[in-house]
């Protein structure tokens, strides 16, 4: 395996200064080149400014700068980076001039020099395609800031040769990062398996079915990210994902499950990009973000008797323990329910309104209570409300959801709440990574964990955290209900609850 040492870096922006900043700290030779000498300048300003920072915080000592910047050096044109053992591009987002860029280098560099893009989105065969030595050519797709993102996806095009991505993922791990393999297809590992979060939390905005700061509070204090669709969007930018949402689209030829919404293309249009300019989902007064009020609970002269619908067994008993905590008062376990009690429904990827249906319960005294995640106290409880229920029964099991202080969200009807809808479809998609073999299945969990701060170690280990079986169960009936093939189930995860197996299993028979 070739055994990187001198990393040259073209392209001094963002992303090209954060590669030569852990490159150069982890004692590589770095070679820095920019057709813009400014930027070059502009540059080694920031680096030594964020060197003297880790020296003042006791993060580096002061001969480790030193090594550092003595390691990095300005290459004035493409010749001189003729020593290089590794090239790592990070230049604009045009395959035309990624392609013209490697050609360039092809007549400077050793044969042996690896040859690696930054690209976030373009194809790396369709990159080396106009190589001579397309085996030499990767993908190294890091993640700004460099520094602080500590995973790098190493992806090889259909024509690089085994060692070159080999000797990617060692120097990543040089460096401090770590490297995740992935095969070329849209979106890699990371941009692909985001497509859950962002398509499907304005899949239910699109439908009314809460208001944006109600989702992603579901989504932080029931289902235990650390943020809600909509705020990750404000973060990353329109500008920047919506294009994303529509190219991993097409690219994958109109994949219901990656099919975009015009909410974002209304707001990318009228410039809502988020926090970048101030406005987006949420508005932003001096960087902070402007959430309305969460509403205060109502209070109920006199609760009603609550009978729990059997049609969900494990939904049911978790009802039932909780309305017992709560000191509800719990009507007999009949086949109908009596008169004058509130009905409480446990639906997993189903809405009110199918339930009611098919049971033949009345529906103003329906409502659901979202049972698949913890219903302990402090962890926000989700209710959702068919457009026959009632508001003094909604306010019924309102209050008594609130009883102990625990924050609950009032929806509307949606088949699978926000979070089993949101949740299920993030597993699903990890899954059908997998079953395209794009990585393996540690490679898929660490990649999201560390690329989007995901909970439970990565979707997969969340899926079989959450319990593989349930979201199967939801993604039928959200299909069932919406007839929508976006909740089409992954074989991946469908064989695996089939089998017994856990979602982050290995085959133990591979085709040969």
């Amino acid at each position: 395996m070739k055994q990187i040492q001198t990393i040259a870096i073209v392209g001094a922006g963002a992303m090209g200064r954060g590669i030569a900043q852990i490159a150069a700290q982890a004692g590589k030779q770095v070679l820095l080149y920019d057709v813009n000498p400014d930027s070059v300048q502009a540059a080694l300003a920031d680096l030594r400014s964020v060197w003297n920072r880790l020296q003042e915080k006791g993060k580096l000592s002061a001969e480790q700068v030193q090594a550092a910047q003595a390691g990095l050096q300005v290459a004035p044109d493409l010749q001189a980076l003729a020593g290089a053992d590794l090239v790592v591009e990070a230049i604009v987002e045009r395959l035309d001039v990624k392609q013209g860029l490697l050609q360039q280098l092809e007549d400077i560099v050793a044969p042996d020099c690896v040859l690696a893009s930054n690209t976030s989105s373009l194809s790396i065969t369709a990159i080396a395609q106009a190589c001579r030595h397309p085996e030499r050519v990767a993908g190294y797709h890091f993640f700004n800031p460099v520094p602080l993102m500590k995973v790098v996806e190493v992806i090889d095009g259909l024509r690089t040769r085994p060692e070159v991505g080999d000797a990617l993922m060692q120097v990543s791990r040089e460096m401090g990062h770590t490297p995740v393999r992935a095969k070329d297809m849209p979106g890699f590992i990371v941009n692909h398996a985001g497509r859950g979060m962002n398509i499907e939390g304005l899949k239910i905005a699109q439908e009314c079915v809460a208001p944006f700061y109600q989702v992603d509070a579901i989504m932080r204090e029931q289902a235990g990210f650390r943020m809600g669709p909509f705020e990750l969007l404000d973060l990353t930018a329109l500008d920047v994902s919506h294009p994303v949402m529509e190219s991993i689209y097409r690219q994958f030829y109109d994949e219901p499950r990656f099919r975009p919404s015009p909410i974002t293309a209304v707001r990318h249009a009228g410039k809502l990009f988020g926090r970048k300019n101030g406005e987006g989902f949420y508005t932003y007064v001096e960087g902070r973000k402007q959430v309305p009020d969460e509403p205060a609970a109502p209070v109920v002269e006199q609760a009603a008797p609550v009978w729990v619908a059997p049609c969900h067994a494990q939904g049911y008993e978790r009802a039932r323990e909780l309305l017992e905590r709560l000191g509800a008062t719990l009507a007999p376990e009949q086949a109908d329910p009596p008169a004058g009690a509130l009905i409480l429904l446990t639906p997993y990827g189903e809405d009110v309104a199918t339930l009611v249906a098919r049971h033949g319960l009345d529906p103003a005294r329906s409502v659901a209570l979202d049972t698949l995640f913890g219903l302990e106290q402090g962890r926000r409880r989700v209710l959702m409300c068919s457009a026959a229920t009632a508001p003094q029964w909604r306010d019924q099991a309102w209050a008594l959801l609130a009883r102990d202080g625990t924050a609950v969200s009032v929806i509307e009807d949606s088949a699978g709440f926000v979070a089993q809808r949101l949740v299920a479809t993030i597993v699903n998609i990890a899954c059908d990574i997998a079953q395209q073999q794009i990585a393996t299945p540690s490679d898929i969990d660490a990649a999201v964990r560390l690329g989007l701060g995901y909970p439970h170690n990565g979707p997969l280990s969340m899926g079989d955290a959450v319990g593989a079986a349930d979201l199967l169960d939801v993604l039928r009936n959200l299909q069932a209900v919406t007839g929508d093939m976006r909740y089409r189930a992954s074989p991946w995860l469908q064989r695996r609850v089939q089998l017994g197996l856990s979602l982050t299993a290995l085959p133990q028979c591979r085709a040969h």
